[in-house]
């Protein structure tokens, strides 16, 4: 059982004392050749670990420990590790639900997690504490330690879910895993005080700062020097450097900094390059990363390999996933290192520079052994409020996708984004109207982008022309659940019956994933639990998505070069991202409101515009 209150921590913590001094017997006396003491840096050769329960009792030469153990067990030839942990992950984005997460990523060493949860949050914002601790007292050995999302909603011009300062102060004192505020990503909403969502923010902000909590932050596209000083005047770090240059300026301004990995490894050697000698503001962070990909290249053990590969040594690197998280969320109490009253996780390599891994223990138990997890998953009766959370109103018609025609008109002027459209304007084109609507027009890769809300019930429908990421074959429409990070379901179709067939299929199915080719749906994802993840095992999910991957490839989708470095040709899998609504987004489709009829608004202004004209 993993959770933690004052209470029961007083009664453990009492017994480590008697199992410490050998008054109390010890499960378990792990016996080890070479073990890195995250603390210092340096190993430590021919140690033993005494364990009772999830906990370490005792850590000494070997052969110190004044008590008895129920059993003693030694791993020669192995050198151990912390286990790892995750300062910055969205565990919905793996979509697993929490207990099969937990036998995807142990293997890999991952064994904590502080859950940054505002995609959860926006679907089920009362309940974000009692969806993520149920599995770790049902026996989970993953810990996971949750951030409430502070972007819920994402913006004022965004409604539904709302989280102010009262339930963040309820939610840290609810339970002591609960560590800080998720990513605080609305910029414009902290910085103006005019923001109809400033005092919202502040409120959740404040309540962290009574508790002595941290405050997350999200400073993409903060590159200059007086607003990176001004984003470190309130948040304790960022995780959104792209180059070593930010990287290294806002490490200079005070905040820590989260690696990820897509440029991690060009940022690392720039920082080695400006002569950066303490690492104890830098943490490795994986953010989103979905199961089928961990299943191919790994979890937090491929951060870690990425930071020795850009060459920083391995004890420094295995810091940045272990130490340095734990002590920048004011867990190192807890995990971090492999220290007395810390929960007995230990990762055993094989191999010190690649970062092999033989074995992972967690809570006490051997929990893997190479890439198997060994432990029961616990069942967890989802109950319906996190099955049942698409709620349209009513089955959708073609008619709802359709954009009107001013009366007479040939052709309208129409207002155009493409995915990650991070430029002060949107783009226009003039297009035809047939039969009192616009029309598409794939010869330019001009296709149609919808946003259906899933949480009112009243089947509101925003709907607007994108930019080269569609499908070209005629019939066709793909629609996901998840929709960064307000979460409706957006759909992308070439026409507006495939686009009602597809989002219906996934109203019917209570999220996920749904392809429909020709008029028929052919491949599902999906996602029955808040509409973000499934509980089933990864290489269940993985399968499904590769149905999904295998019937996209028989099908001709439109391209067109974006501002995102991951934004690439063929299936638009990333149009799930596209719906971001934080900085660095300025124009972009939201859910029908009364501020914003239409669904298009600049973001950081609010200024809302016709999506036709």
């Amino acid at each position: 059982m993993t959770d933690l209150t004052a209470a029961t921590e007083t009664a453990i913590r009492q017994t480590l004392i008697d199992v410490a001094l050998g008054r109390t017997p010890a499960d378990t006396l792990l016996r080890l050749d070479r073990l890195l003491d995250t603390n210092t840096g340096l190993w430590r050769d021919n140690i033993e670990v005494a364990i009772h329960g999830t906990r370490i009792a005792y850590v000494g030469p070997q052969g110190s420990y004044p008590g008895k153990a129920r059993e003693t067990v030694s791993k020669p030839g192995l050198s151990a590790v912390p286990g790892l942990g995750e300062v910055h992950k969205h565990i919905e984005s793996s979509h697993v639900t929490p207990e099969y997460e937990a036998a995807l990523v142990i293997p890999h060493g991952n064994t904590w997690t502080c859950e940054a949860s505002h995609e959860l949050s926006n679907v089920l914002p009362d309940r974000t504490l009692e969806f993520w601790l149920p599995p770790g007292r049902a026996g989970s050995p993953l810990k996971i330690f949750p951030l409430p999302g502070s972007a819920v909603p994402p913006t004022a011009w965004e409604h539904g879910a709302h989280l102010d300062g009262s339930d963040q102060t309820r939610f840290l004192r609810e339970s002591l895993m609960t560590t800080g505020l998720d990513e605080v990503m609305d910029w414009p909403a902290v910085r103006d005080r005019d923001n109809p969502a400033h005092n919202r923010l502040w409120s959740m902000i404040e309540a962290t700062y009574e508790a002595r909590a941290v405050v997350e932050g999200h400073a993409a596209g903060i590159r200059d020097l007086p607003n990176i000083n001004a984003f470190a005047a309130f948040a304790a770090s960022d995780h959104e450097a792209w180059t070593a240059e930010e990287a290294f300026d806002k490490l200079q301004s005070g905040l820590f900094l989260e690696i990820r990995i897509h440029t991690g490894a060009e940022i690392i050697k720039g920082l080695i390059d400006r002569g950066l000698t303490d690492w104890s503001q830098v943490a490795l962070a994986t953010d989103d990363r979905p199961a089928q990909e961990v299943l191919a290249t790994g979890a937090t053990d491929r951060n870690v390999r990425m930071a020795i590969e850009a060459g920083l040594p391995p004890e420094t690197a295995i810091q940045l996933a272990t130490i340095n998280p734990a002590r920048h969320m004011r867990l190192s109490q807890w995990v971090g290192s492999v220290t007395p009253g810390r929960f007995a996780d230990i990762v055993l390599l094989s191999d010190i520079e690649t970062f092999e891994i033989a074995e992972v223990w967690a809570n006490g138990q051997h929990a893997a052994t190479g890439e198997t997890y060994l432990l029961d998953i616990p069942r967890i009766d989802w109950p319906d409020w996190a099955r049942q959370t698409v709620n349209i109103g009513r089955p959708l018609a073609a008619a709802d996708f359709a954009i009107p025609a001013a009366e007479g008109r040939e052709t309208m002027t129409a207002a155009l984004l493409r995915p990650f459209h991070w430029t002060d304007d949107f783009l226009t084109a003039d297009l035809p109207v047939l039969d009192g609507t616009v029309q598409r027009d794939p010869g330019r890769n001009i296709t149609k982008f919808s946003i259906v809300d899933r949480f009112s019930g009243q089947a509101a429908v925003s709907k607007m022309f994108w930019l080269g990421c569609g499908p070209r074959d005629p019939e066709t429409a793909l629609c996901c659940s998840m929709a960064h990070d307000k979460h409706n379901i957006w759909c992308v179709g070439s026409s507006d019956a495939a686009m009602a067939l597809a989002v219906n299929t996934c109203a019917e199915m209570q999220g996920g994933w749904v392809l429909v080719h020709g008029g028929e749906v052919v491949a599902t994802v999906p996602y029955e639990i808040a509409g973000l993840m499934t509980a089933r095992p990864a290489q269940d999910l993985a399968a499904d998505m590769q149905a999904l991957y295998d019937a996209g490839a028989r099908i001709d989708w439109m391209y067109e070069p974006s501002f995102h470095p991951r934004w690439s040709e063929g299936f638009p899998e990333r149009l799930a991202f596209a719906t971001l609504t934080c900085s660095p987004w300025r124009w972009n489709l939201v859910a029908p409101s009364d501020h914003a009829p239409q669904g298009l608004v600049q973001v950081q202004t609010g200024e809302v515009h016709p999506v036709v004209w």
